[in-house]
């Protein structure tokens, strides 16, 4: 998929840059094992990191979509954009 924006590239590639220190920390965490609350609560961030990624990502196919030009089939354009963002739930 070719993204809207330098922008858009940028922050998704900065956010995965940060998800996967936050991965790195954890594997470090379980390797001197540390207290599972501890390590929970890094998981959860980074679910939710991954999941705002997701929806920067999600916002930008929705955008290219909408952009796309008239000829193209509009309800198989809304079915195709609304499987993809079933598929963040």
């Amino acid at each position: 998929m070719e993204l809207t924006s330098i922008e858009v590239k940028q922050d998704l590639t900065n956010r995965l840059r940060r998800i996967e220190g936050q991965v790195r920390g954890v594997q470090r965490m379980v390797d001197e094992e540390r207290e599972c609350a501890a390590i929970l609560q890094q998981m959860t961030a980074i679910r939710s990191a991954v999941h705002q990624a997701s929806l920067v990502l999600a916002r930008a196919y929705a955008a290219r979509c909408l952009q796309e030009p008239a000829p193209r089939d509009t309800d198989l354009m809304l079915d195709q954009l609304m499987a993809t963002l079933r598929k963040l739930e």
